[in-house]
């Protein structure tokens, strides 16, 4: 029970063990029979509490695995299509598992020597996807789009903010801000936080019914904040919103940015798989503009998390990420020829990230990954279209990628804030029942009338008629709550 993953036992030590590991991932399954388990979060967890309290020695892995399985939210299953949470292709889980054997940490050279080399040429070659000038860009492999947001904006403070910033921190009379959409993700407001900046720095740009972030208020903005006397030190561009895909005029921002002396750093944890389709790439034209992008392969790249990456156009602006740790990254290693990517991450131990998706673009390359994004893009634009055609559901705008946004509305005249409550009520009995996993989310503005339901339609293996299926059981669910509410 305490053999070794690697090493030259290694192989024969998994081999029982992985067997046992399938077997209770297909026996866990069969038992859910659905897109995730039907209970209440607390029935859940006590039946987690149950399987942990009741399990030990060497059934623990089969007990737990199946367990696990049971109660997943299963992204494979055409009924669960809430989130940006893909189901992974085979061939990039199988390479995961080398790397979790093999367990290579990528903060030195001597404990990484093929993966510190192979995280190098895939950088160089998503940077060409991107646009970018290999020999002259630089990035790494990140936990996500929160991560690589981080990343780019840190850059951004410090190239923008050069000769200004102290070792205590920004002098009270400098006043920097960061431009970016109301539909913008979240993790913009975070990292302004963390930088020391203030969340309060984050500056909401208004966006159209796409979501997609006006150029004009873009403009008008930077002119406000400029003679205001505040430094607008980044624009951050969406290019994939969460909810609907949108993607924010890349070119216009990039001119505006470089107008006012800001880095442009485009958020494209979503979008970014549309640089794998020739039909979709040109809605991501400017990109290759940008300072920094943020990528998130297990979105629309169908990876195992994580498979973020972050890109910088230019290597010398990651200057203020440099560092030295002499059990690491020694002078003389890196004289003689020892690379350390030490310096390209906010992290010191970090994983071989980087293989699983070497692995998949050399299996499928990118025509067979574009093929992946044009099914789901396909799935969507047929999911539109069955909403328009039932009139008890109504769709908020056309995708542009493979989200989209609706909402059950009840025959008859309705009161704004009973349609809001009654759409996450009929999510939550989805939910319970183990029906469906939909998601739910309010557009930008005040007052009722915002909730949407969603679906984010990543499985390339799902039909138009499972996703039919979903949307009756949307509408089934709707009309079951809205009779209860009336009775």
């Amino acid at each position: 029970m305490d053999a070794l993953a690697g090493g030259a036992g290694g192989p024969g030590s998994l081999g029982p063990l992985l067997a046992t590991v399938l077997d209770a991932l297909e026996a866990g399954t069969a038992l859910r029979s659905g897109p995730l388990p039907a209970g209440s979060p607390a029935e859940i967890a006590a039946l987690v509490a149950e399987g942990l309290s009741g399990t030990r020695g060497r059934g623990a892995l089969a007990r737990l695995t199946e367990l696990l399985a049971y109660g997943a939210a299963d992204p494979a299953d055409p009924a669960c299509a809430a989130h940006l949470h893909c189901p992974p292709l085979a061939v990039a889980t199988a390479a995961d598992l080398a790397v979790s054997a093999l367990n290579p940490s990528q903060d030195s050279w001597d404990q990484a020597p093929a993966a510190t080399a192979l995280e190098t040429a895939l950088i160089a070659e998503l940077a060409a996807l991107v646009g970018y000038d290999p020999a002259r860009a630089a990035g790494v492999l990140t936990s996500g789009g929160t991560e690589s947001n981080l990343m780019g904006l840190m850059l951004a403070r410090d190239q923008k903010l050069d000769g200004i910033v102290e070792l205590d921190g920004i002098p009270a009379g400098v006043r920097p801000c960061i431009l970016a959409s109301a539909a913008a993700h979240f993790s913009v407001q975070r990292s302004a936080a963390l930088l020391g900046l203030g969340e309060r720095a984050v500056i909401a740009v208004p966006v159209d019914r796409q979501l997609r972030m006006s150029p004009e208020e873009l403009e008008r903005e930077l002119a406000e904040v400029s003679w205001a006397g505040r430094t607008p030190i980044a624009v951050v561009a969406t290019a994939g919103t969460t909810d609907t895909g949108a993607i924010d005029p890349l070119d216009a921002a990039a001119d505006l940015a470089g107008r006012y002396g800001a880095w442009l750093h485009v958020d494209a944890a979503y979008g970014g798989g549309a640089l794998l389709s020739d039909r979709l790439a040109p809605l991501l034209d400017g990109i290759a503009r940008a300072d920094s992008v943020s990528l998130d392969w297990h979105k629309l790249g169908w990876q195992p998390a994580a498979a973020g990456v972050f890109l910088v156009r230019r290597a010398e602006t990651y200057v203020s990420l440099a560092r030295r740790a002499e059990y690491l990254n020694p002078v003389d290693d890196e004289q003689a020829g020892y690379p350390s990517l030490l310096g390209r991450s906010l992290r010191t131990t970090r994983r071989a990230d980087a293989f699983k998706l070497a692995v998949t673009l050399r299996t499928l390359g990118r025509e067979g990954l574009g093929r992946l994004v044009d099914t789901c893009h396909e799935l969507a634009l047929a999911a539109a279209a069955a909403v328009r055609a039932e009139p008890s559901l109504e769709l908020h705008s056309e995708p542009v990628l493979t989200t989209l946004l609706f909402r059950y509305r009840p025959p008859g005249p309705a009161d704004e804030a009973a349609v809001d409550e009654l759409n996450g009520q009929l999510r939550r009995l989805l939910l319970r029942t183990g029906r469906a996993v939909v998601g739910r989310t309010e557009l930008p503005g005040e007052g009722a009338g915002r909730v949407r339901l969603k679906l984010t339609l990543l499985n390339p293996h799902t039909t138009v008629g499972e996703v039919g299926a979903l949307l009756r059981e949307v509408v089934g669910a709707g009309r079951k709550v809205a009779g209860e509410r009336a009775g």
